[in-house]
């Protein structure tokens, strides 16, 4: 059995890396798109909204609430991306520890 010194070692060591992880988060970017990528949105993992493309077919008055469900849905499919992306590095970074099974860290 581990001393509670290890047991302090290994918490504080792993809130290092939950610290490294949730940074990291903010560097990787995904790409959503709607309308067969007429609308296009570039976020973080984290889900921060890094810029918006709209193709230029889709601005006249007319096409306006296509517009607004097309940025909607690319928002949207953004969103997914990231989620993917922030699981995905959280799987990376928590492989090999003894979590149990369920068990999802407060991301």
């Amino acid at each position: 059995m581990k001393s509670i010194d290890d047991i302090l070692k290994m918490a504080a060591n792993v809130q290092e890396e939950l610290t490294k992880a949730q940074a990291n988060l903010e560097t990787i970017e995904v790409e959503g798109a709607s309308g067969g990528g007429m609308v296009k949105v570039r976020a973080t993992a984290k889900g921060s909204i890094r810029s918006i493309d709209i193709d230029e077919s889709l601005l006249n008055v007319s096409e306006k609430q296509i517009l607004e469900d097309l940025i909607v849905a690319a928002f949207n499919d953004a969103r997914a991306k990231a989620d993917a992306a922030s699981n995905s590095e959280m799987q990376k970074m928590t492989s090999g520890m003894p979590l149990p099974p369920g068990f999802k860290l407060p991301f």
